[in-house]
């Protein structure tokens, strides 16, 4: 038998350090080739790291959170035949201590937290503990329990020392307990804490953020923006091309509308280096879209977007934001927007202040579509209304070259027959 050590690789892009994210191994695992070791974390995308080798996992060098130099040992695998290092410059195993249980557990979040259910209302016995009392379980056992409503106190567990687990769970579901005693968990005290690691894509969120508002210069510019037309022929579009090209959602129209409005403000179309002191303005649109993914926000970019049609556009979308939302996402497909659009859809609100998504210089943010009552030539007519609210790099952008760019937007929205006028 021999140890086979994989060092943390060369990810390229001059990169001399990343974060090691999660471990999908442990030690004693046995493992197969190309099985998926760890997830580690660059400026711009998670990375699997895969198992050359089959083996067992001897070792492990370092814990989620911790930021590995490239070149650094990574895992040490016990293979058959003599591997890759010599026996006297073998590591030695590191052993998993008993996890004892903490008062207060480290809980990775990687999924945005449901609104909590009713709990279910039937018959059976319940555990008597005291109100403040913590039961032993898994992180991922407590979340499951607070997206369904469930107070663990009152679930008897099965596990070792009494530790609660999914199966206690969903026989507790499936036996029940008295509509009295629902309304007594439902109003109970809670004493309970969860403590978050902020390591891997939620880190780095964190660190692009706070560089963002502390470097840049922010302003917000807020438009209204009557969509009704728009929304007219995108409905006409769908109805009459939906079965066979797909169908459109609005995002493609305001690519389009990006596109042709830059072209008389390129200054908008730029990125700033503020260390250069160097403004490039790109003749091309790489519009950035940001997705929420499990792991957090990703900015995947639509490349030359004005290169693309309605179609084209709208089917770009839709694959990078599957491959952001299922971490297949590469490195080359997050990186590069030379302007970044987010919307939150239904959920997107009233007003909101976007942060750049430096080295851009300006983010258009889209707001939800409501139904409002307009004074149209006099007359008082439904509309359907939407807000543009838009950030941008004063240090870069003039207050009047920003309002003027989102005017210029505004009107393509409202005469949407100018989006394809050459």
């Amino acid at each position: 038998m021999g140890t086979h050590v994989i060092k943390m690789p060369d990810i390229g892009e001059g990169i001399a350090e990343v974060e090691l994210s999660v471990w999908h191994v442990k030690v004693g695992d046995m493992v197969v080739e190309d099985q998926v070791l760890a997830d580690v974390m660059t400026d711009k995308a998670m990375v699997d790291i895969p198992s050359p080798v089959h083996g067992k996992v001897i070792a492990l060098g370092g814990q989620p959170g911790e930021v590995m130099a490239v070149g650094s040992v990574l895992i040490s695998i016990e293979v058959e035949g003599a591997g890759n290092v010599k026996e006297s410059a073998q590591p030695a195993a590191v052993k998993e201590a008993p996890v004892a249980a903490p008062k207060v557990e480290a809980v990775v979040e990687s999924k945005p937290v449901a609104a909590p259910r009713p709990a279910a209302v039937c018959q059976g016995p319940m555990v008597a503990r005291e109100a403040d009392e913590r039961p032993l379980a898994s992180p991922a056992v407590r979340k499951h329990a607070l997206d369904l409503g469930v107070q663990l106190r009152l679930v008897r567990g099965s596990g070792p020392a009494g530790r609660v687990l999914h199966e206690d769970l969903d026989a507790y579901l499936a036996q029940g307990q008295s509509s009295a005693s629902t309304a007594t968990a439902a109003y109970a005290q809670r004493n309970d804490e969860q403590q978050i690691p902020v390591i891997g894509m939620r880190r780095k969120i964190a660190q692009r953020m706070q560089d963002a508002t502390q470097r840049a210069a922010h302003f917000s510019y807020v438009e209204e923006i009557d969509v009704t037309a728009v929304e007219e022929l995108r409905a006409h579009l769908n109805e009459k091309h939906g079965a066979t090209r797909g169908k459109l959602t609005l995002l493609p129209f305001l690519v389009r509308a990006l596109v042709v409005a830059l072209r008389d403000f390129p200054q908008i179309n730029a990125r700033y280096d503020d260390e250069a002191q160097v403004i490039t303005r790109l003749g091309a649109v790489h519009v950035g879209v940001a997705t929420q993914a499990d792991i957090g926000l990703m900015v995947p970019v639509v490349r030359h977007a004005e290169a693309r049609s309605l179609w084209d556009s709208a089917a770009e979308i839709s694959r990078l934001a599957t491959a952001a939302r299922t971490g297949k996402a590469s490195r080359d497909e997050l990186s590069g927007s030379t302007i970044t659009l987010t919307s939150l859809g239904a959920l997107g609100g009233i007003v909101s202040t976007p942060v750049l998504n430096l080295p851009e210089v300006a983010i258009v943010g889209v707001n939800k579509i409501v139904e409002r009552p307009m004074v149209v030539k006099g007359q008082i007519v439904i509309r359907k209304m939407m807000n543009l609210s838009s950030s941008f790099d004063h240090r870069v952008v003039d207050g009047m070259d920003a309002a003027q760019f989102i005017q210029a937007v505004r009107g393509l929205l409202e005469q949407p027959a100018t989006l394809f006028v050459e």
